[in-house]
């Protein structure tokens, strides 16, 4: 009997924080989940950060470096996950580069991200991850 009031607690509190997960958009949405994504490569042995990408809704504005405020543009994600931004990537889309790809990693119990395929004026390809670092900082 004495263990009963302790099952039950344990049940109670893994119950409460199933539910208090953050449900997050899915591919059929069509969108990311909103938030800042903080972006980076790993090269020569260390990560190198890239920047941030604000998400609202179907708008996104950055990277951003060091917080500097940046225009805000649309994207588009189809269901496979795929996404085709609709304006200017800084330096991922400037001095001769492109976006090859985009492919967002929206699975239950990870962080919401997704890569960045990129094109060099080369021809050589560069990919990094911009992974879902905060929630705050989101304008109305």
């Amino acid at each position: 009997m004495a263990r009963f009031p302790v099952v039950s607690a344990v049940t109670f509190l893994l119950v409460s924080a199933s539910t208090a997960q953050a449900a997050y958009p899915t591919y059929a949405d069509g969108r990311l989940p909103d938030g800042v994504y903080h972006c980076e490569v790993y090269l020569l042995g260390t990560f190198l950060s890239l920047g941030e990408i604000t998400i609202k809704g179907n708008v996104y504005s950055g990277p951003t470096y060091g917080g500097r405020p940046a225009q805000a543009y649309n994207y588009q994600m189809d269901a496979n996950g795929e996404i085709t931004w609709l304006g200017p990537l800084g330096g991922f889309t400037s001095g001769g580069n492109s976006v090859s790809l985009t492919q967002a990693t929206l699975e239950e119990g990870r962080l919401p991200s997704f890569d960045i395929v990129m094109r060099q004026p080369d021809g050589k390809f560069a990919a990094s991850t911009c992974t879902l670092s905060r929630l705050d900082d989101m304008d109305d």
